[in-house]
């Protein structure tokens, strides 16, 4: 049975849908400024991974992921390139899906956008002054009263006594008390805004993902995503103001995945230590990525490190080299492969032990191939095949994945052959210096050459 650690029990928990069967899942996304760097493709991945596993286990899944397309990042970014707000989120909500399906991230079911959906975010802030939780100043700002929600700080674990002694910041404005948060900004000049009750203005950022994630799911649904950094304080504020608006209980299970660090530091945008996916992307195929990504358990930190993404490169060099060659069986269900994977993914979706079973896979598939055992070899690669598929890997052509792309200044794939076609002549000459020379000149080249009953296969080193 499957197991995930609930971030507001601070426990695994057996995972028990509110509907059987069924699974309706909200993960915060990206704010659309600028490009995703990598520990955004972490998220990404991430929870396309638990996405996917839920529906390997049969459940009907409803997955939203959200946009934020308006904030001050947002604006600030616009104004010093010159160009419009639409401008801006329309370009980078494109670049974020592009670099998603380079990972091999399949969309979500719905993706609402904060400006699409202002109708049910006003009427979220209505709801909350309507009902004592929030209360308008003089400046038409609207504010959440946190005193009024007696389990504040319950996902977080902080206390409103001990962050009301640690609050720097005076009160200012009509906020009433330094915890409390703004539900709505009155309008700035030049800025875009909406009408409200409350004079023109635009949301605040916490009341987005509320009214985004209940407009789309209902007042109450089974699974809440995100970085850990939004435990505190988006997530704990979606929980006050969502829970205040309905009268019920908001999310059943909280999931948040670790940082992604360069030297022990999160990386981050606001810390400037960061690189965006698609610099590392000219470095390294998408794969490589996604398994440097799903070699560590979600909620452990995540090392950015050359080294590592060189070994997850390695990696998948050793899973593609298993299965060149191979015609892979279809798979049916069942065996003590596929028992002890489900085992690792219904353990709190337990990526390195999973891969750990995909290795053994391999190893008897490398054992088969090595006694010309063609049938269990077919049924291993097809085996490897269908359980890596379930965490969205191993599904390109081991052919082209080991050839890879040759460097700007290396051998290109004619070249390549080329010169295999001459060391193979060279051997049939029994020219063997000839054919030990050009061995060692691809070598230094970067491709690996492997002899074999079949003939001479190569490889990108």
């Amino acid at each position: 049975m499957l197991q995930i650690y609930n971030t507001l029990k601070k426990q695994k928990e057996r995972f028990t849908p509110i509907e059987p069967g069924k699974v309706r899942m909200y993960v915060c996304g990206m704010t659309v400024y600028d490009y995703c760097h990598v520990g955004h493709a972490r998220v990404l991945v991430v929870f396309d991974v638990i996405a996917r596993y839920l529906r390997e286990s049969g459940y009907a899944l409803t997955y939203v992921r959200n946009i934020t397309d308006i904030d001050d990042k947002i604006i600030n970014r616009a104004n010093e390139n010159g160009e419009s707000i639409d401008a801006l989120t329309s370009r980078f909500i494109n670049t974020m899906r592009e670099d998603a399906a380079a990972l091999g991230v399949l969309p979500p079911d719905m993706e609402p956008c904060a400006t699409t959906s202002m109708e049910q975010i006003i009427a979220m802030i209505a709801t909350l002054v309507d009902k004592g939780y929030a209360y308008a100043g003089d400046t038409g700002d609207v504010y959440y009263d946190v005193s009024r929600f007696e389990s504040y700080g319950q996902l977080s674990g902080k206390r409103t006594e001990d962050l009301r002694a640690g609050e720097r910041v005076d009160v200012v404005g009509a906020k009433d008390d330094p915890l409390d948060f703004v539900l709505w900004k009155s309008a700035k000049p030049d800025e875009p805004s909406w009408d409200s009750p409350w004079g023109k203005g635009r949301p605040g950022w916490h009341i987005e993902c509320s009214a985004m994630s209940t407009d789309c799911l209902g007042d109450h649904f089974d699974i809440h995503g995100g970085g850990l950094d939004l435990q505190f304080p988006h997530h704990e504020n979606e929980i006050a103001q969502s829970e205040a608006a309905t009268g019920c209980k908001f999310v059943n299970y909280w999931i948040h995945n670790g940082f992604v660090q360069i030297n022990e530091e999160k990386m981050s945008k606001s810390l400037g230590n960061f690189f965006t996916l698609r610099e590392v992307l000219k470095e390294y195929a998408p794969e490589v990525i996604r398994y440097f990504i799903l070699a560590s358990h979600y909620r452990s930190p995540l090392n950015y490190a050359d080294q590592n993404l060189d070994g997850a490169k390695l990696a998948l060099e050793r899973f593609y080299t298993a299965l060149r060659g191979v015609d892979a069986a279809a798979v049916s269900d069942g065996g003590e492969y596929q028992q002890r994977f489900r085992d690792a993914m219904d353990d709190d979706f337990n990526t390195p032990e999973a891969l750990a079973v995909l290795f053994e896979i391999a190893t008897a598939l490398n054992r088969a191939k090595a006694d010309q055992a063609t049938q269990l070899a077919s049924q291993l690669a097809g085996q490897l095949r269908y359980l890596a598929g379930v965490i969205g890997l191993l599904q390109g052509d081991a052919e082209a994945f080991l050839k890879g792309d040759a460097d700007d200044d290396g051998l290109s794939d004619e070249q390549v052959e080329a010169l295999i076609q001459q060391r193979i002549d060279a051997k049939q000459a029994k020219a063997w210096t000839e054919a030990d020379r050009i061995r060692n000149e691809l070598q230094a080249q970067g491709v690996i050459v492997e002899d074999g009953a079949g003939g001479s296969r190569w490889r990108r080193a």
